[in-house]
């Protein structure tokens, strides 16, 4: 048996016994060290070290305090306000002003359960109150919350352009258009169940007028230019993605405490506590997954595999459609920055020999994560809701269908059409 079998065999029967991820990692290494006879074991600690020795990882906890800091500091809700002036009049105006709001607050916070967690706080009383079914309400806010991982800023991207060596820059242009695409595409089932439904508007919001919109837009003008000086400072070139990270914080703090005077002393410890948890994790989870991916490279998995990938076909899009199945079938029971830390160092060597390019497969990726979000037993996305709408994980589960068949024809869509994810970075100079 060889190393990589042992390896392999020891990861599969960790994952069965319900072991977290790092350690399955960890473990299934060491004993493919210890029975292998391959490596010398001083790789341990070398390849920890070059896990955690990485720069970029400091903008996802900077990201997520960042995040938390506008959710108490009342900047969630002045988006939420300009939002409904658009919509909330709309069949479904408050599902479709919570999947807006969750777009734009996505362009803050990073994070997908962190965008559901904000919004959903505060527009699910709202729907529940106007009418609206819990299992509409969940779904909307659990669906729009997926967006907060393609929206760049976005946490799973940095750890992609990591592994893949690629730009920062390029894969946050890059998830732009895809974005959007996924917006209207979550709007348009919103809107579509809504009227199905007979979900109406807000009677208490004001038909939409310029003058109260633009109202609205004054009235939360400090707000709505947080995503602006965060990705306008990244684009312009004045920050690295790092820099910005840390200038979103600053941003966030004068608007929370100087200009809406809402934030308090409990909240900025709560923002860093959940900044250093997930740090804490994505660490752990990465020191241990750059043992485990050097020891599939020294055994040549990645080559086996593309071996083994290219008998069955050679054309890009069968090869992409093929590892977007395994994609959602592992996303019901991976979390998304696992699932891209182990796969994309075993998946980038042959995704090069076929010639995709490694910003269009990380845009594919990402939004595949974001079907992950919604689909039980693991679908994060969907225990934060539920807990904010008052049903079970199984009736929302079942709400969000609609939603997840938006997803896939936007998986699609951009599969078959790569200029969907590469035309800005490439007007850009980025590659692509």
């Amino acid at each position: 048996m060889t190393t990589s079998t042992l390896v392999l065999l020891a990861l599969g029967a960790l994952f069965l016994l319900g072991m977290p991820i790092f350690m399955s990692l960890a473990i299934a290494s060491a004993v493919g060290l210890v029975f292998g006879n391959a490596l010398p074991m001083s790789i341990i600690h070398n390849s920890i070290f070059d896990g955690l020795n990485l720069f970029p990882l400091l903008a996802i906890p900077c990201f997520i305090i960042a995040g938390v800091i506008m959710e108490h500091g009342n900047i969630t809700r002045e988006i939420v306000n300009v939002a409904q002036r658009l919509v909330g009049r709309m069949h479904g105006g408050l599902g479709i002003t919570t999947i807006l709001a969750c777009t734009f607050f996505a362009a803050i916070s990073g994070s997908g359960p962190g965008t559901v967690a904000a919004v959903g706080a505060l527009l699910i009383p709202a729907m529940l109150r106007e009418g609206y079914s819990r299992e509409y309400a969940g779904a909307v806010s659990s669906s729009g919350g997926t967006i907060g991982i393609l929206i760049p800023p976005s946490n799973p991207m940095i750890i992609y352009a990591i592994l893949a060596n690629v730009s920062v820059t390029a894969m946050f242009t890059a998830g732009f258009v895809p974005g959007f695409m996924v917006a209207f595409a979550m709007s348009l089932t919103a809107w579509t169940l809504a009227r199905r439904k007979g979900f109406r508007g807000n009677p208490d919001t004001p038909p939409f007028s310029w003058s109260g919109f633009l109202q609205a837009c004054r009235k939360g003008f400090f707000s709505l230019m947080t995503p602006f000086i965060i990705l306008g400072s990244i684009y312009s070139g004045l920050c690295t993605t790092v820099e910005a990270s840390v200038l979103a914080i600053a941003y966030a703090l004068f608007v929370a405490v100087v200009i809406n005077r809402a934030l308090r002393w409990s909240h900025l410890y709560q923002a860093l506590l959940e900044g250093a948890m997930l740090c804490g994790a994505v660490l752990i989870i990465v020191g241990s997954s750059t043992l485990f991916g050097k020891i599939m490279t020294y055994e040549q998995v990645p080559q086996r595999l593309a071996a083994a990938v290219l008998e069955i076909s050679r054309d890009p899009q069968h090869i992409l459609l093929m590892i977007i199945g395994v994609l959602i079938v592992l996303g019901m029971f991976m979390e998304t920055l696992s699932t891209i830390i182990i796969l994309v160092p075993v998946l980038m060597p042959m995704l090069n020999l076929v010639g995709i390019d490694p910003i269009h497969f990380g845009i594919i990726l990402v939004i595949t994560n974001e079907m992950a979000l919604l689909t039980p037993p693991l679908g994060v996305n969907l225990f934060v809701s539920s807990r904010l709408a008052g049903i079970s994980v199984e009736r929302l589960s079942i709400s969000v269908l609609p939603y997840l068949g938006a997803l896939m024809v936007v998986i699609l869509l951009v599969t078959y059409m790569p200029s969907i994810a590469t035309a800005v970075p490439r007007m850009l100079g980025l590659g692509g």
